[in-house]
């Protein structure tokens, strides 16, 4: 199991362009939950390809994103050219003392483990300093998006987001925790729908028989499903979870 974990939670590398291009942003209502809007110096921590950067840029944060995928920072650093990038995790940060203001993780803490994370988080946080955590999961109260979810379980076991990581961090800074909920709508065509699952970790270490079976399977949902059959633009909607930690 540990040996699955590593491998999915390095796998996005090589799907790290199709990453970009296709998974969700973040609402701009959830930024403001988790750094308020003073502009403050952030640490976007399992940045990925930046699409919580995209966020933070945008209200006007100063950011250093930190991945553990010098291809998925590539595609960051293609779009933020003035956002300091640095290869690293969260278990061991390139970062200095009390450098930053906040730091933040758009789906990406469920990969952390947290008492040697919350150590670092600590160390590089400045006095007063928030952890915030954001995570979007799909919508299946929408009939062919639980369709799509149905096709997915099997897969997506001991994989999806692990949102008690909460808990546990809340524990190990130790923090008070607030929430806030929020929603986010990608329109997207059937066929990037399915590229955008191929994007999930559980899918990038798939062998290529594997992979090309199961893509196939939700390419005929989609063609299939009275909700989606012959449509050439879905929304596919997201609830998001945003978690701000204080620590003590």
């Amino acid at each position: 199991m540990v040996g699955a974990f590593h491998a999915r939670r390095l796998s996005f590398g090589s799907v790290a362009r199709e990453y970009a291009q296709l998974r969700p942003g973040y609402p701009a209502d959830a930024v403001g939950f988790l750094l308020g809007d003073r502009p403050l110096r952030v640490l976007d921590l399992g940045a990925g390809t930046g699409k919580l950067t995209d966020e933070l840029v945008a209200a006007g944060h100063e950011v250093v994103a930190v991945d553990p995928s010098e291809e998925m920072l590539a595609e960051l650093a293609a779009r933020h050219r003035d956002v300091v990038t640095a290869v690293g995790g969260a278990e061991d940060l390139p970062l200095p003392d009390a450098d930053v203001d906040a730091v933040v993780a758009g789906q990406a803490a469920h990969w952390f483990d947290p008492p040697r994370a919350a150590r670092e988080l600590r160390r590089v946080l400045r006095p007063g300093g928030v952890v915030g955590f954001v995570w979007n999961v799909r919508d299946e109260s929408v009939p062919w998006v639980g369709a799509l979810g149905r096709r997915l379980t099997a897969e997506t076991r001991d994989h999806e987001a692990d949102q008690g990581v909460v808990a546990r961090f809340a524990e190990q800074l130790p923090a008070d925790v607030a929430e806030h909920g929020s929603r986010y709508v990608q329109r997207l065509t059937p066929e990037q729908v399915v590229a955008g699952i191929a994007t999930r970790s559980y899918v990038a270490i798939m062998d290529d028989q594997e992979r090309t079976a199961f893509l196939a399977d939700l390419r005929a949902l989609l063609a299939e499903h009275p909700d989606t059959a012959g449509r050439t633009e879905l929304e596919l909607p997201y609830a998001v979870h945003a978690v701000r930690l204080t620590p003590r």
